[in-house]
């Protein structure tokens, strides 16, 4: 009967190999996708109090957004992936690199429109004032995570192992 692997350094090797075939490059930022109206995710924000610590953006190249609507007193928080909001926000800022700034303004939104229903909204112009807050530089500043930054990472953590077991084989 031949052995596969003569010392249980190859076979520990080999089996750290395998695992790390099996694992994502992950490179999506996570963020806290939540309003105001949910527990803990107002203007003094609690991770415990929303339940979960947020979820991977669709995109790569995605931004955290956190989105301040003020209307007198009433203040309205939304956080969320920039993605989720370029589909029906159109007051999103150009300048959408880290930190705060005030929400764009769209002359043309809603331009041939004639509704008496307030309510609608359809000029956006109900909130008195609207910011939003980029965030994507920091570590965890909306829920950032990742497993591997690049594939080559993950060839490099399985080829060492390989080495090391090939050059103690040989010196012992």
């Amino acid at each position: 009967c031949v052995k596969m692997f003569p010392t249980k350094l190859q076979a520990t090797a080999f089996t750290c190999l395998i695992v790390l075939l099996f694992i994502n490059a992950s490179e999506a930022i996570w963020c806290y996708r939540c309003n105001s109206a949910t527990p803990g995710c107002g203007d003094k924000f609690n991770w415990r109090g929303i339940g979960y610590l947020g979820d991977p953006c669709p995109e790569d190249d995605d931004i955290c957004v956190k989105v301040i609507e003020r209307k007198g007193t009433l203040e309205t928080i939304t956080r969320d992936c920039l993605s989720a909001l370029q589909g029906f926000r159109t007051d999103i800022p150009a300048d959408k690199y880290e930190g705060c700034r005030p929400a764009a303004r769209d002359y043309n939104l809603a331009h041939y429109v004639n509704t008496s229903v307030k309510e609608l909204d359809v000029k956006r112009n109900h909130f008195d004032s609207t910011k939003f807050c980029f965030c994507f530089l920091d570590h965890r500043c909306n829920g950032a995570s990742t497993i591997a930054q690049r594939a080559s990472f993950i060839v490099m953590a399985a080829i060492v192992p390989v080495g090391i077991a090939y050059l103690l084989r040989q010196l012992l």
